[in-house]
């Protein structure tokens, strides 16, 4: 009975782990291109996608996304793909 709430709670545990995927600034990316990907790969609406640009670019990274940890490392590889500089923390 107790290993069962214990796994519960592990269970639990698991599901409000939360990772944040963060962007960073560079000098080879355009706007247009950082967008675009924000909008196709984290699923950002345009507004959305240029205010997280503009942090990046003013501020060197910003928190993009966030949510379980299998699903930031998926789109952390897409942004790799894309030539942007990422981090899952």
């Amino acid at each position: 009975m107790k290993t069962d709430l214990k796994d519960k709670v592990e269970q639990k545990e698991k599901e409000t782990d939360i990772s944040v995927l963060i962007l960073y600034n560079d000098d080879v990316n355009s706007f247009e291109h950082v967008i675009a990907c924000l909008i196709g790969i984290c699923g950002h609406s345009s507004h959305q996608a240029e205010q997280c640009a503009m942090i990046v670019h003013n501020s060197g990274k910003c928190k993009v996304k966030s949510g379980g940890l299998d699903e930031m490392i998926k789109m952390a590889e897409r942004l790799i793909d894309n030539d942007l500089t990422v981090e899952v923390v």
